[in-house]
């Protein structure tokens, strides 16, 4: 009965360490390209309170490719933590 007890209480834990949500910093860049030159910069900085798998696919829908003002860019997002 105790070792019965002890794997419940440890197989319960497993799965609640599991699913826990935790702050995660997604930080993008903005790369233009054009004319033989390439500058990149820092383009926002989001925080997600969210379990791993859920914030880097959030971070991940920020990425994006187009044009402006400046020209063709990149903007390239990830998870630092």
């Amino acid at each position: 009965m105790k070792k019965l007890i002890i794997l419940v209480a440890a197989l319960g834990l497993g799965a609640t360490m599991s699913s826990c949500k935790k702050d995660y910093t997604c930080k993008c860049t903005k790369t233009y390209t054009g004319n033989s030159t390439t500058v990149t910069s820092d383009d926002g900085q989001y925080t997600y309170k969210e379990t791993k798998p859920k914030a880097i696919e959030r971070c991940d829908a920020n990425d994006k490719t187009g044009s402006d003002l400046g020209g063709s860019y990149t903007r390239n997002c990830d998870i630092t933590n």
